[in-house]
């Protein structure tokens, strides 16, 4: 007997190849990026580890010291003690920064007049090394809560605001004149057009300002202060506790990385007509 293949079945065939195919080009792309992720970190703990294995300084431990560190300091009630409330710190003072400055932002960027006024003082401002207002703060506020949040705001508002700034100022004409003819005011014209097209700057501006963040959280920790990263950093530095201290600083760049991913995939979720505006006008 003689098999009979109908087109249907070899229609069948061809998809099951295709699928075949898509997943096998998914899978090396899947594998290909992760190299190229981990490729970097991977070759730079090989040199760390080929540096610190003489053991020549005390103060450089190996990458197997600092694991075992992290692993006992970390995975243990000292994260609930120290790294929760910095985190919660963090994560309030952002939050603030960027209430105050998307607001502060728009209202400049809409009125020149008080963009002129207030120039010069953001400019002086601005000026200021946060680090600078910690030992101002302790006299004015005390040492609390509320001081730690105040540097990390001091510090973090200002890429938002003026991200903010620019980026309402960039709203196009044709656009405004559009809104204009179809009588799209208020409320309505402010989350329609202006913070959608301000988005992207304002975007850019909350991922600076999260990087600052983290670092005046860990400054604001390192003043008079009884928990926190920063504290349990400069704790384990006085105690010359050396595998603990950078144990602590490991800690700080995986939350670093943990927020930039968690940031990034927010700004595509926001900025998705925005890329998808960009790839057309790239197509066309």
């Amino acid at each position: 007997m003689t098999s009979v293949s109908t087109p249907g079945g070899a229609r069948t065939e061809n998809g099951a190849t295709s699928r075949t195919r898509r997943t096998a080009r998914l899978v090396r792309g899947a594998g290909a990026q992760a190299v190229r992720i981990l490729l970097l970190p991977v070759l730079l703990v090989l040199l760390w580890w080929g540096y610190t294995a003489t053991g020549s300084s005390y103060y450089m431990p190996t990458p197997g010291v600092i694991a075992g560190a992290f692993a006992e300091t970390w995975l243990s009630d000292q994260f609930f003690v120290h790294a929760l409330p910095s985190i919660g710190r963090l994560l309030a003072g952002f939050a603030l920064a960027a209430v105050a400055g998307v607001i502060a932002g728009v209202a400049l960027g809409l009125s020149p007049r008080a963009r002129a006024t207030a120039e010069p003082v953001l400019e002086f401002c601005r000026a200021i090394p946060p680090p600078v207002l910690v030992p101002l703060l302790m006299l004015l506020i005390g040492v609390n809560l509320q001081m730690k949040l105040a540097v990390i705001v001091a510090g973090s508002v200002w890429p938002i605001l003026l991200n903010t700034i620019e980026g309402v100022r960039a709203v196009d004409p044709v656009l405004v004149d559009t809104c204009r003819c179809y009588r799209i005011r208020g409320w309505r014209w402010l989350t329609t057009l202006v913070l959608r097209s301000a988005s992207p700057q304002m975007m850019a501006g909350l991922r600076q300002a999260l990087s600052i963040a983290i670092i005046l959280m860990v400054i604001s920790e390192m003043f008079a202060s009884s928990s926190g990263l920063g504290f349990r950093i400069v704790l384990a530095q006085r105690q010359f506790a050396i595998p603990e201290m950078w144990s602590g600083i490991l800690l700080l760049g995986l939350l670093g990385f943990a927020l930039s991913v968690v940031f990034g995939r927010v700004e595509r979720s926001v900025l998705h007509w925005y890329e998808g505006a960009r790839a057309a006008s790239r197509g066309t």
